[in-house]
């Protein structure tokens, strides 16, 4: 039997994932429905960063999260956003995806939502263990065991591995969709598109995939 899921591939601190998040919400429920599960695939928006930002790319990120917030509506807090010595690195987020995919692959998007809301509305630091390990319980992910998947080394492999699958495919934008069948991958988005754009795409799809 063919294998057919949705493939999303996205960051966790990436601002249009953020403003995609309702989209692909109803999107997984779409496929859903037609018996096809959302698998995500981690991006690395901004891995290996060990500077803190400088106050012009600041500026820079901070332009982009308003522009996702009027196009979208997703909330953003920005007051505090960004403190001084932040830095803005993705790897730790994009291990914490990997990390709940292996353990429980149902609770990935769940805490991958529970991060988005953390860093954008709530200002919290998800680039830091202890605020993942957390979040990740509150999606249903027991802490001890969350910590151990996370820290070890499998986790740094398979997020290596979801990061060069990225680069060797040559997505260079997030949110990007795909849709997989037995191997064969579609391109539904690559960049953030509303619903009403998404929705009859995703359905012509499903009914060929489903059908086939």
């Amino acid at each position: 039997m063919a294998r057919t899921r949705l493939l999303y591939v996205m960051d966790p601190m990436c601002s249009w994932c953020w403003g995609f998040a309702p989209v692909a919400d109803a999107l997984a429920e779409q496929a859903r429905a037609a018996g096809v599960p959302m698998h995500l695939v981690a991006g690395g928006l901004r891995t290996g960063q060990g500077a803190s930002l400088d106050p012009n790319t600041r500026r820079y990120i901070l332009e982009h999260w308003h522009a996702v917030h009027d196009a979208t509506g997703q909330p953003f807090r920005f007051d505090g956003a960004l403190p001084d010595g932040f830095v803005y690195d993705t790897e730790p987020v994009c291990r914490a995806l990997v990390a709940a995919r292996s353990l429980h692959e149902e609770a990935t998007w769940p805490l991958v939502k529970l991060i988005q809301h953390a860093f954008y509305a709530e200002g919290r630091d998800v680039t830091q263990a202890a605020v993942l390990v957390a979040l990740a319980e509150t999606a249903g992910i027991p802490r001890i065991e969350f910590a151990e998947a996370f820290d070890g080394a499998a986790a740094h492999q398979a997020t290596a591995e979801d990061f060069t699958w990225v680069q060797d495919l040559g997505i260079a934008g997030f949110p990007t969709l795909l849709a997989e069948r037995d191997g064969q991958l579609a391109l539904l988005t690559n960049g953030y598109q509303g619903l009403e754009e998404l929705a009859p795409l995703l359905a012509r799809w499903l009914e060929r995939a489903t059908h086939a």
